[in-house]
């Protein structure tokens, strides 16, 4: 039976509804390493010209983009996690079992500061892995299916017939790697920048994720980050193409990579026997910090929280609404957001805004 015009109106008009729906409800969770240009990367995007300061916390904004001819706009949830590793425990708040579904984990890595690179690295994906996996044990009550879906997305932004499939152990909530300080990187050796670059190719694609290299100097990397991140909070069309050369801003889209094409990892036929590895990763890592022995920063090893010895860094103390409630408020006047060092009540304003709480954000 052959549908009334008035019958296809209404399917397009509820296909448009799901559509925006999806796109108000995506957000992204920017962390990494400790000064290694996060925040310049969410202020590139949001277009705001102002001096990036030190994240104390965990920080929200957001960005708005038009539909079409409508009125309403979308919005695009963006948190931003300071502090490198050690303030990981927060990663509760923006994923959790209501963003789980339409988040996305943005990992910034310091390219300058190889000998940190691979405990950063390894040390966020741990404590990003275990909270997706606590938030899925959460949720398997109500939702006993909900590792399934998740790992039929991921697998359907990897590619079903990925010919690496029985290698890659994909993350289950979509995961893009950034290699920030392009600009002071691209002046290493050429041996140094092939080891990380073949290292960060390997990680990014057993994990099913996008590998980006940025640099706030360079427009075209900016412009790139710009697009990876309109796709994942607006649904915009993702980029097909890749740049794997060691000599150039590496790009690769989640799935496009090969272990063919990555080749071997940087260990001498000397050195082979000599390595004891359970798991091609274990295998990259000791390859990797055999050429970068790595340092890990006094504050990754303080045994308690940095606020103990030093009250007075404000911290996200109370956030009444759910984080896609805030879609709804018109200004940062309208969260209750406490610093809680000797119990003031003074508001913490996101530098993600501009001086003006009132502040709009950027239309996309």
């Amino acid at each position: 039976m052959s549908k009334s015009l008035w019958d296809l109106a209404i399917n397009q008009a509820n296909t448009v509804k799901d559509e925006n729906q999806a796109s108000e409800d995506s957000a992204i969770f920017i962390t990494g390493s400790k000064n290694s240009g996060k925040t310049c990367i969410i202020l590139r995007y949001l277009d705001r010209d102002e001096p990036p300061k030190p994240t104390v916390a965990l920080e929200y904004t957001f960005g708005r983009r038009a539909k079409g001819h409508n009125i309403a706009k979308d919005v695009g949830h963006i948190w931003e996690l300071g502090g490198g590793t050690w303030l990981s425990k927060l990663m509760d708040i923006p994923i959790n079992p209501e963003t789980i579904m339409h988040t996305t984990l943005v990992i910034v890595l310091d390219l300058s500061t190889p000998k940190e690179l691979w405990f950063t690295l390894e040390s966020l994906l741990t404590a990003a892995r275990s909270r997706v996996e606590n938030v899925i044990a959460e949720m398997k009550q109500d939702d006993p299916h909900i590792r399934d879906k998740l790992k039929k997305m991921a697998w359907e932004r990897i590619g079903e017939e990925h010919p690496d499939k029985s290698m890659i152990d994909p993350f289950l909530i979509p995961l893009v790697i950034v290699g920030s300080k392009y600009d002071v990187f691209q002046d290493f050796a050429s041996e140094m920048r092939k080891v990380i670059c073949k290292t960060l190719r390997f990680v990014a694609h057993s994990q099913g994720a996008t590998l980006q290299f940025f640099s706030i100097k360079m427009e075209s990397t900016v412009k790139r980050m710009q697009g990876i991140i309109n796709h994942h909070l607006f649904r915009t069309n993702p980029s097909k193409n890749m740049q794997v050369e060691h000599n150039k801003p590496l790009f690769v889209p989640a799935g496009l990579d090969s272990l063919q094409t990555i080749g071997n990892p940087p260990i001498s036929d000397d050195d082979i026997g000599r390595v004891h590895a359970r798991t091609p990763m274990d295998l990259w890592k000791q390859a990797f910090i055999g050429h970068f022995p790595q340092e890990v920063s006094i504050i990754t090893q303080t045994t308690q929280p940095l606020w103990k010895t030093q009250p007075r860094i404000p911290i996200m103390w109370k956030l009444p609404l759910t984080p896609f409630e805030l879609r709804k408020m018109k200004s940062w006047s309208d969260i209750d957001v406490w610093q809680n060092a000797d119990q003031e009540r003074q508001p913490h304003i996101s530098r993600c805004s501009s001086d003006s709480p009132s502040s709009t954000p950027r239309q996309l």
